[in-house]
């Protein structure tokens, strides 16, 4: 059996600057981040062109994701070999300001890009939420491509939106098609495809310090909404197992809340685990670093290392747990 597969996988993130970021990475989720005051994005596994996640301890330190995928795709991926790279990404976000109005391609469009490229359905799950933050998720009932068009030349997208003030736990599926766009003070765990593509729609008439705006995809945008996604509303958890609850099942990827009351057997079913703890600090067996997983703290478990024990440090000890369904 290749080293690689024996253990759980931990990588070092990748920053994303952009004007809506801040410092929560840090301060909350113990990123080690340079100075400045605009990090809007923890990439914690990616394999997309040129973003790689590299491994930091262990048998394949210095090891980049696509490189696993590559080398050791049935041990990293069990079932779903072969895989052209790793089909999923998994970030951290601190919306110090609002972000863009938003809108990505499904599959079939994204593939007719100059690069192609996967679609991008993705979910959030909030970790922070400041009072009166906002999440903007599909349009008002009704609302038809034509009303969006019109209300963008009137920059008067907001009043098309559906919006609503989200809590702390509330996961949100946005597919591929769904309008969207992040409100100023929440901190979110997002789990998507490996895509990178992103059409804006509408940045709330902003412009920079020389008075031009950012550019805008309004044709694109309008040709990949999916007009028929409403009123998108945080999703209803479901009892997959004890000690968790489903929040996301579809057909890119299904997302899991555990609960740590005690320890807890994951993996050993021929897939790949994401693993992100969100509350407390889980100690995971076959872990190199020999140190618990804390709040911020993401791995990958490859389907050939069997079943990891995670147990809590912690009281109320949280992981979020994904994988191709």
């Amino acid at each position: 059996m290749p080293p690689s597969c024996d253990e759980l996988l931990r990588f070092h993130p990748i920053f994303r600057r952009y004007l809506w970021g801040g410092r929560r990475l840090a301060e909350m989720l113990g990123k080690p981040l340079p100075p400045g005051d605009d990090y809007a994005e923890s990439w914690e596994i990616v394999d997309h062109g040129s973003d790689q996640s590299v491994v930091r301890a262990g048998a394949l330190t210095g090891v980049t994701l696509g490189e696993l995928v590559r080398r050791h795709g049935e041990a990293l991926l069990g079932r779903h070999a072969p895989q052209a790279q790793f089909p999923l990404l998994l970030k951290l976000l601190d919306c110090n300001r609002t972000l863009s109005v938003q809108v990505h391609p499904n599959d079939r469009q994204a593939a007719q890009l100059d690069p192609p490229d996967l679609g991008k359905t993705e979910t959030w799950v909030v970790l922070a939420a400041e009072p009166g933050s906002l999440i903007y998720a599909g349009l008002q009932p009704g609302v038809t491509r034509d009303d969006l068009a019109a209300a963008l030349q009137r920059g008067a997208c907001e009043e098309l939106l559906h919006q609503f003030e989200p809590r702390v736990g509330d996961c949100v599926f946005i597919p591929a098609g769904t309008v969207h766009a992040l409100g100023a003070g929440l901190v979110i765990a997002e789990l998507q495809q490996a895509s990178d593509t992103t059409f804006r729609l509408f940045d709330w008439n902003r412009v920079d310090a020389e008075g031009r705006p950012r550019p805008l995809h309004v044709e694109q945008s309008l040709a990949a909404i999916d007009s028929a996604r409403g009123p998108v509303a945080s999703q209803i958890p479901q009892p997959p197992a004890p000690g968790g609850e489903r929040l996301v099942s579809c057909d890119k990827f299904e997302l899991d809340r555990l609960t740590l009351d005690g320890p807890m057997s994951v993996g050993g079913d021929q897939r790949c685990h994401i693993l992100a703890v969100v509350a407390g600090e889980a100690l995971a067996s076959r872990d190199p670093v020999g140190r618990p997983l804390a709040v911020g703290d993401t791995a990958l478990l490859p389907a050939a290392a069997g079943p990891v024990t995670l147990s809590p440090q912690q009281p109320g000890t949280v992981v979020l747990r994904g994988a191709l369904p």
